[in-house]
């Protein structure tokens, strides 16, 4: 009898475990087609000339001018980490963050034990502003500010002060004013070259790597409203030198 039940539970379940790996690859792919919808509208920006075309964009010697900086080569001393996926812009820039203060974290470590966990591998809709400072604020032991609304004269100041090394700036930006493509986006400001008004930012996606972009029109891509929020995307602006170490959360 017992062998009989142990039988057909062992059928069961493999009658089972097709529909069982079908629902798992519908849920997959509803988690895939709802951070994918933001790729599916209309291009707002497909007249826009890409910042790719201009000779500053990656320019050999405006970036060893940029890297030299302060803050980007305290960037620099450990490797650079790009995204694993379009939906982890916001922890790849967190890992980043910490490892210029000299704390090694991955991206999947920044997300450890916090209540933003991916579904299938996917942070579903991404990180607000709000979301990636509560998420910087469980993972370092210091005053994190979220900046909107700059004028472009502030946005300007803020971008100076990046070269400060008791502080590290975040972008979030929209790529479409940049690139005439793509849609919102994080990652840290490295640095600011005044003589030339260039900002260095640390793009975390691999297909973009670091470049550099006028103040200006960088400004412009972060006057645009995050889809997600409702609100205007801006700056975080953390202050490094208010307390001894970054800290984990418990």
């Amino acid at each position: 009898m017992v062998a009989e039940q142990v039988r057909r539970g062992r059928v069961r379940k493999r009658r089972l475990a097709p529909f069982l790996g079908l629902t798992a690859l519908l849920a997959g792919c509803a988690g895939a087609a709802s951070v994918g919808a933001h790729l599916l509208r209309p291009n707002a920006y497909a007249s826009v000339r890409s910042i790719e075309k201009r000779s500053d964009f990656h320019d050999p010697a405006l970036l060893a001018q940029a890297w030299a900086l302060p803050v980007a080569a305290a960037y620099r001393r450990r490797p650079y980490e790009y995204q694993s996926n379009p939906s982890f812009c916001g922890p790849a820039t967190v890992a980043n963050l910490l490892r210029s203060l000299g704390v090694d974290f991955s991206q999947a470590d920044v997300l450890r034990g916090t209540t933003f966990q991916p579904w299938f591998g996917v942070l579903v809709n991404g990180l607000t502003l709000e979301e990636l400072a509560d998420l910087l604020r469980r993972r370092l032991d210091r005053q994190v500010h979220v900046v909107r609304d700059l004028s472009l004269a502030a946005f300007r100041e803020a971008m100076k002060s990046s070269n400060n090394p008791e502080k590290r700036l975040i972008v979030n930006f929209h790529r479409g004013p940049l690139f005439g493509r793509g849609a919102g986006h994080f990652s840290p400001i490295l640095g600011y070259l005044a003589d030339a008004d260039l900002v260095f930012v640390g793009d975390v996606n691999g297909d973009y790597r670091p470049f550099l972009v006028s103040s200006e029109r960088l400004w412009r891509a972060v006057a645009t409203i995050d889809g997600t929020s409702g609100k205007p995307r801006g700056l975080l602006i953390i202050d490094t030198a208010l307390s001894d170490r970054p800290g984990e959360a418990d």
